[in-house]
């Protein structure tokens, strides 16, 4: 019966070894969620759900020092014991009994590992257990996995758990990077965390630094020479920030998690970082007028963001620096005025080259005006999209309809365009909306990918979306042709000083009413950029204006992105066709036009309109030389055709007789005017101005009185007086134009009416 009592533990030993053990527990714990950008690089980390830091890195990611100086300071016989070292465990009792007290301990490796695992438990049962365990787990576990799990789980001081998070906060760097010094400080610190903490106890933390080198030499990890010269260095340990890299995205990314996972997204750390210094050097040239910034950029082939900025100052609580402006929405201002331009042209309602009205429009209770409160009279739509002319813009959306026009915006992907088509109306191209900036850039990123659109992509690991061909790739080549210009002077010649070579970008820009924000986006095949300025407590400022201030910044950013080996521009292929059109109206040129020229249209565009100015006279026939004339629409007598191209010269006899219907006509008033006074001092007066008021001198009289003369830069105003009028103007050649007024005296309030 002894015999069997002193056999039974063994046996009972033995069979706990040969049961089957999941070491699952032991060799994971609770992770803090992690981002990271598309080559690895830490972005962005998170406390894990019990307030610690824990970065866990496999193996191979880890430092080979510190690998060794963890053997060397933790457990000198870890490869060749068991689990349970007997000769570390022989040496301890003895030490303690001699001692009178604990003065050395025999846990291994495998043992800290499995104690981490386990109930907290100081006595001789919880001891046993472990040790057993250590055991078991060695049947199931390598000596790779069982090392990994420890350097991923030791403590290291403060909240620090596992040996990533201690080297990017005492070194600012992955563990991998350690140094020899670096990793054998860091492996002195699981044994007393808090006493030989290298932040404020620098002398413990480098006689226990030392003591570790020591030992690696003497167990062969290093070189005597190499211990010298790592014992000589002092302890650099510093307070070291975690990387914090487009936050706004990160937590985004974070809270859809479950906890521990290690999110790869998109982001280029490089280039987010030098996009987020060039916001902070922007906004200092604002004198504090300006106080924010946004910024995204995205590879126009795959989608994908690589750099992203939600506001200029995270950290900023007061001033809503928390605030993600990439979602925030805001007025677009001139913004959208492309996607106008371009559903026009898919519509078959707009020739990039035919001339529009720019002038001064009513629609009762809506009146468009230009940014600087000018008319150009008659423009073509590539001039009038490029200047950003409102009034052109409003004619284009008439065309082809606001119902249309909202639905393609939504489809476009501007879900923040939340009422009815009829509450935005006309102003819906003049971005009388709010738009979010993460929008607006994918719906431009569909612009530069030829009518492709797709959502922007922010997961390394997400698949491409199929995309929906919103507009033909002709329309969009010809949107490239339309917003192909040339940076401002000084950001041009910046940049070609660092490139070698000019930009070949499409821009546009977007202010918006009041002054409250400023937008640019710039693209071309390989990257789309946008960029918005404002302040997030929606102050206004003159300073945003979208080509003052958003416009360099996106120049800029555009400025330092990686150059690539495709082409930066789309090949037209068999997309256009060459069109003869007329180079007075713009149109697809009639029989009857008398100066031509080429321009590329879409290839698959229906030429359903012509010149419908040019026409033969009455009598007669082309074929025999008879003279052409240009017959403008009614509504061509408000426009001012001054820069329309000329009649021929004489050398085409043909030609030679050519002339215009509308010349010469009094823009204001209106024929048949009537006016009421109103008794109120200087409003009982008004403004004359004819058609050639921007080239020519015109002379005015008023029931055959001579009021004065307008003209390039001098305007003349005329008093009303009751009774009807005979107003007439003239010019030197001799052409001629009168209307007729009435002034009433009634009281009432100040209006213009027309019979």
């Amino acid at each position: 019966m002894t015999a069997i009592a002193a056999a039974l533990p063994a046996v009972v030993l033995c069979a706990l070894l040969l049961i089957p053990m999941d070491p699952s527990p032991y060799l994971h714990t609770t992770a803090s969620r992690e981002v990271f950008d598309r080559s690895g690089k830490l972005l962005f980390a998170s406390l894990n759900g019990e307030e610690q830091w824990l970065f866990p890195r496999p193996f191979d990611a880890i430092s080979p020092y510190l690998v060794k100086a963890t053997i060397a300071a933790e457990d000198q016989r870890f490869y060749s014991h068991p689990g349970v070292d007997t000769i570390a465990i022989l040496r301890a009792v003895g030490q303690n009994v001699w001692g009178g007290g604990i003065h050395s301990g025999a846990s291994t490796i495998t043992m800290q590992v499995v104690k981490r695992g386990s109930p907290s438990t100081r006595t001789i049962a919880g001891k046993l257990y472990q040790a057993v365990q250590a055991l078991r787990l060695e049947r199931h576990a390598s000596k790779t996995q069982i090392l990994e799990a420890y350097l991923n789980t030791a403590p290291y001081g403060l909240n620090l758990v596992g040996c990533e998070s201690a080297a990017r906060r005492y070194f600012g760097k992955p563990s991998v990077e350690l140094t020899l010094s670096e990793a054998a400080t860091l492996a002195a610190l699981p044994k007393s965390p808090t006493a030989l903490m290298p932040l404020a106890k620098s002398a413990a933390a480098k006689s226990r630094r030392d003591y570790v080198l020591q030992r690696m030499r003497d167990d062969g990890y290093i070189s005597p020479q190499e211990c010298e010269h790592a014992m000589a260095e002092p302890v650099t340990a510093a307070w070291h920030d975690f990387p914090l890299l487009s936050p706004h995205l990160a937590m985004r990314l974070s809270r859809a998690s479950e906890e521990g996972a290690r999110i790869h997204t998109t982001l280029d750390a490089r280039i987010q970082l030098r996009c987020e210094r060039l916001i902070a050097e922007t906004l200092k040239t604002f004198d504090n007028q300006v106080t924010n910034a946004a910024v995204i950029v995205v590879d126009t082939e795959s989608g994908k963001v690589i750099a992203r900025v939600g506001s200029s100052d995270f950290f900023n609580t007061p001033g809503g620096g928390q605030v993600d402006a990439c979602q925030a929405a805001r007025s677009p201002g001139s913004a959208l005025k492309p996607f106008t331009y371009a559903l026009g042209m898919e519509r078959q309602e707009l020739y990039p080259t035919e001339y529009l009205l720019d002038d001064s429009l009513d629609y009762g209770l809506y009146s468009p005006e230009n940014f600087d409160q000018e008319y150009r009279g008659l423009v073509s739509a590539s001039y009038a999209l490029k200047r950003s002319l409102n009034v052109p813009a409003v004619l284009v959306l008439e065309r082809i309809g606001e119902d249309n026009m909202y639905r393609f915006l939504r489809r476009a992907g501007l879900s923040s365009l939340t009422r009815e088509a009829e509450f935005y109306g006309l102003g819906l191209t003049l971005g009388n909306c709010e738009v979010r900036l993460e929008d607006l850039t994918a719906a431009y990123l569909m612009l530069a990918n030829l009518g492709a659109y797709r959502p922007l992509r922010y997961a390394a690991d997400e698949p491409p979306r199929a995309a929906r061909q919103l507009l033909s790739r002709s329309t969009c080549l010809g949107i490239y042709d339309m917003l192909e210009q040339p940076l401002p002077t000084d950001f041009q010649k910046d940049i070609v000083r660092a490139s070698g070579t000019p930009p070949r970008v499409c821009w546009k820009t977007g202010t918006s009413s009041g002054y409250h924000d400023a937008w640019s986006f710039m693209f071309n095949r390989h990257y789309v950029v946008g960029v918005w300025l404002g302040n997030n407590d929606g102050r206004a400022s003159r300073m945003l204006v979208g080509a003052k201030a958003a416009l360099p910044l996106a120049a800029r950013i555009f400025r330092f992105l990686p150059q690539k080996q495709s082409p930066f521009w789309p090949e037209p292929g068999d997309d256009l066709s060459t069109v003869t059109i007329c180079a007075v109206s713009g149109l697809p040129a009639s029989r009857w036009c008398t100066r031509t020229s080429t321009a590329q249209f879409p290839a698959d565009l229906f030429l359903n309109r012509c010149c419908d100015v040019h026409y033969p006279r009455p009598l007669g026939d082309v074929d025999t030389g008879t003279p052409v004339v240009e017959r403008w629409p009614a509504a061509a007598r408000n426009w001012d055709l001054a820069h329309i191209v000329s009649p021929l010269p004489a050398q085409q006899p043909m030609l030679a007789k050519s002339e215009r219907i509308v010349g010469l006509r009094i823009l204001e008033p209106a024929n048949n005017a009537e006016f009421i006074l109103t008794r109120e001092a200087n409003a009982d007066r008004i403004r004359v101005r004819s058609s050639l008021d921007t080239t020519a001198t015109t002379h005015w009289y008023l029931d055959s009185l001579y009021l004065g003369e307008s003209g390039p830069g001098k305007d003349l105003f005329v008093d009303l007086l009751e009774g009807e009028h005979r107003l007439t103007c003239m010019t030197l050649d001799g052409q001629t134009d009168s209307v007729k007024y009435t002034v009433e005296l009634p009281e009432g309030s100040a209006r213009f009416k027309t019979k």
